[in-house]
């Protein structure tokens, strides 16, 4: 893993998804086999390949406290093209820094992760009039999430979280992106820990290999399970 310290001019930038996104690292540690966030090698110049690499944003937090002063407020993902809690945050804290200061500024965020590192920062969460607090799983199967995703979390340890947030008034979702193999055993997992389940019918092309290496078939149709989380009490929305 080569890990670099850089400091840019930004940090707030504008969102298709939320009015605003904060993407404090550029990489990813967990290098899942799925992720679009591969693009951005075309612009970063790294040779490195997609999970080998992660550039720090040291003075990310110095910077939002500055834009907050300038820009109009809005809600704001962490993260668009990083997770905001992969293993290095544990020693940078970024985004643990930048809640603190929005948490002063009252702005409304949503995080999207797949660490339990989240619960880190529990007592600062619970400082924000509005915060959703997601994680991202695609399947039910551990099996299958070590095929996808072999340095991310065990699907156990996320659904942990979930309970230990959802317990503590946290509101909380889930992001079904993608929808992998064995996604239907996931549905009953949530029941009583989530707020909300979206789910994006992208096709993930960049683990084509994947399912053709084990033979697996696509969940090509993501629609029925909108109609399966309801049979659960668990709104959900077909989202992209």
């Amino acid at each position: 893993m080569v890990t670099r310290e850089i400091r840019v001019k930004g940090i707030l930038s504008k969102s298709k998804v939320y009015d605003w996104v904060i993407n404090p690292y550029v990489g990813c540690q967990y290098g899942c086999t799925y992720c679009y966030a591969r693009f951005m090698k075309r612009f970063t110049g790294h040779s490195e390949p997609w999970g080998q690499f992660v550039d720090v944003k040291v003075n990310a937090p110095e910077l939002l406290l500055k834009e907050l002063r300038q820009k109009q407020k809005g809600e704001i993902w962490m993260s668009g093209v990083c997770d905001p809690y992969q293993p290095l945050e544990e020693k940078y804290q970024i985004i643990k820094s930048c809640l603190e200061i929005l948490s002063q500024y009252d702005w409304p965020v949503v995080i999207q992760t797949k660490s339990p590192i989240v619960l880190r920062d529990l007592p600062i969460f619970k400082r924000f009039s509005h915060i959703d607090v997601g994680f991202s799983i695609g399947t039910g199967s551990e099996s299958i999430r070590e095929l996808f995703e072999p340095n991310a979390p065990p699907i156990s340890s996320r659904i942990e979280a979930l309970r230990m947030l959802h317990s503590n008034d946290v509101r909380t979702y889930v992001m079904v992106a993608p929808a992998l193999p064995e996604v239907v055993s996931l549905v009953p997992l949530l029941r009583g820990i989530v707020d909300y389940v979206l789910v994006d019918k992208m096709n993930y092309h960049y683990a084509d290999w994947v399912f053709k290496r084990y033979g697996l078939n696509r969940v090509e149709d993501v629609a029925f399970l909108s109609d399966l989380f309801k049979v659960y009490d668990i709104p959900c929305e077909v989202v992209c």
